[in-house]
């Protein structure tokens, strides 16, 4: 047995630094391993998985180098809409928001929904009055503004076009997410985005889409996706892992690499997951040129990008 065991990631796609870039390049490795000690010292200490993956998002949603929480990117409107998703593979009781603005821990919102409603997903203006009747943290737009993100939203702003989050020369898909098995067996997944840069009408993706982005269970595995939305969500990826392991007997490397590079690909669709069993196995597989990615047992701790 491997447990407990934690994996997290910070999104997918065409990850480029140039020879200035490496100290960049170090503050995210940096944020990777700060989550994961985090994490992984609650996991530890006994507490559950799910609180784990929802300490592990809150860590990544406070830091402005990721597309959640804090460093989310721009509307179409010039504000921040957030989605967030919490499961747990015990109970398979779960908790999504959608559309939320002004809310510093969106991930937050999605667990009190898991914990103190009979709903799985609230979204848009109910689910921040939700927020703020259950008195969780809101931020004015100056803490979500970053310079960064507000470049690439001037790059494409009033032209009807929606862009996933990039940097410089290539794409990066900007979604957060943690998964963990805790020392009795049990998984979680917790997942965390900012959405599409200049996005409209409401667009939600994956990341709070039960199944797609987002999914638990104690039987098989805890998924967390990142990628493009609308693909992950036709192919229910995250529970078509799942179903893989359950129904047809596949290890949770096979079915991870299997859906990544075969299922997903064939539609077209870019990203990756991070996904554990309830042994404390990880996989981490994604088909784009890197994803910002950690893991953590009691044996080693890895962080990547490229």
């Amino acid at each position: 047995m491997k447990l407990p065991a934690l994996a997290i990631h910070g999104g997918s796609g065409t990850i480029t630094f140039g020879t200035k870039d490496s100290e960049l390049k170090q503050q995210y490795l940096n944020a990777l391993n700060v989550t994961l000690e985090a994490g992984f010292e609650a996991l530890a200490k006994g507490q559950s998985a799910t609180e784990c993956v929802c300490k592990a998002v809150k860590n990544l949603e406070d830091c402005e180098l990721f597309n959640a929480g804090k460093g989310s990117v721009f509307t179409a409107k010039g504000t921040h809409e957030m989605d967030a998703a919490i499961m747990d593979g015990k109970t398979l009781k779960a908790g999504a928001v959608a559309g939320l603005r002004g809310v510093k821990n969106p991930v937050l919102v999605a667990y009190d929904v898991l914990q103190n409603t009979p709903f799985v997903m609230i979204s848009g203006e109910e689910a921040i009055e939700y927020a703020r009747h259950r008195e969780f943290k809101f931020a004015p737009d100056s803490y979500f503004f970053t310079r960064l993100r507000n470049d690439q939203w001037q790059e494409i702003k009033g032209d009807g076009k929606m862009q996933l989050d990039h940097s410089g020369e290539g794409a990066k898909f900007g979604t957060v997410g943690a998964v963990a098995v805790d020392t009795d067996g049990n998984v979680a997944a917790a997942t965390s985005t900012g959405g599409m840069t200049n996005k409209a009408w409401g667009r939600v993706g994956d990341s709070p889409l039960i199944g797609a982005g987002t999914y638990a269970n104690n039987r098989t595995c805890a998924i967390s996706c990142t990628g493009h939305g609308e693909h992950f969500i036709r192919g229910v990826v995250a529970h078509d892992v799942s179903c893989r392991m359950e129904y047809g007997g596949e290890t949770l490397e096979q079915a991870s690499n299997k859906v990544i590079h075969e299922s997903l690909k064939r539609v077209g669709g870019e990203g990756g997951l991070i996904a554990v069993d309830s042994s404390g196995n990880i996989c981490m597989p994604f088909n784009t040129e890197g994803m910002y990615r950690g893991m953590k047992n009691k044996t080693q701790t890895i962080t990547r990008i490229i």
